[in-house]
């Protein structure tokens, strides 16, 4: 187990803001997270983190992917004092890290999100890997590996929709056949530098839009710029930032202002 102090940093908040659809609170200030073959449980008391996982996985894999060694505080440090719509979100959201996931799980997983809600989105994606992922073991624990292009290949539009997909198999499926022909390359795409031309060839996949597309940037190839707008986030524009969003002070980190947006807008009521 690794024991760490961390400032910014809340597993409930982390949980709760839309990113991953795989980690669940299982008793109170406990969570378990599967991410793509990997299962790692966490508790958490202040900012005291408990990591239950050797040292090597620790470092070599879930510091990056919680966004560890950056400093949260500076973002938010960064916010114009005037704006107090943003502050206010940003003072709820503040312990939010910004992951960086598996890109192919996150194609995959974010064609599901469309028209749906977060409960329906954590049915699929569990059905989905309990079809086609690969059984693991961690310890005592038995989970499903999310299904690599190769297993998931197996399954048709009809299989898709009777694990409650509806419309959205069709992308799925051919979304893995583009990516096993060759026609998109993931390689390819995690070594663009630039977020525009990383969101130009996720356009090409089957059912990527716009808003799927910066979803994937932002939570996949930790594209700080990618700001997806979904209808709350377009409701904030238009009630707050009438004349847009202000782009160029928050050049390099809008995704991130653009999570703290989304998860105070799902959770100040």
């Amino acid at each position: 187990m690794i024991t760490v102090e961390l400032d910014n940093f809340s597993l409930k908040e982390i949980c709760q803001s839309g990113q991953c659809f795989r980690m669940y609170e299982t008793e109170e200030n406990t969570y378990e997270l599967i991410a793509g073959d990997q299962y790692l449980k966490m508790t958490q008391d202040g900012g005291i983190v408990n990591f239950h996982c050797s040292d090597m996985e620790f470092i070599c894999y879930w510091v990056p992917y919680f966004d560890i060694d950056a400093d949260y505080s500076s973002y938010i440090a960064k916010i114009n004092p005037r704006d107090t719509y943003l502050s206010a979100a940003a003072e709820c959201g503040s312990g939010i890290r910004i992951l960086q996931q598996d890109l192919w799980e996150m194609i995959i997983t974010f064609l599901i999100s469309q028209q749906n809600n977060i409960s329906r989105i954590r049915g699929c994606v569990e059905r989905l890997c309990e079809a086609y992922g690969e059984k693991k073991i961690s310890g005592e624990k038995e989970y499903y590996a999310f299904p690599n292009p190769e297993r998931l290949a197996a399954a048709s539009e009809d299989d898709l929709r009777g694990l409650g997909m509806g419309y959205r198999a069709r992308y799925i499926v051919e979304t893995t056949r583009s990516i096993l022909n060759g026609e998109i390359s993931l390689d390819r795409i995690y070594q663009y530098r630039y977020y525009s031309r990383a969101k130009q060839e996720l356009l090409k996949l089957s059912g990527v839009g716009e808003k799927v597309a910066d979803c994937i940037c932002l939570f996949a190839l930790h594209h700080m710029d990618a700001f997806p707008i979904d209808t709350h986030i377009r409701q904030v524009l238009d009630e707050h930032y009438k004349r847009g969003f202000p782009n160029r002070r928050y050049r390099g980190m809008r995704g991130i202002m653009q999570q703290y947006i989304f998860y105070y807008e799902l959770n100040k009521k």
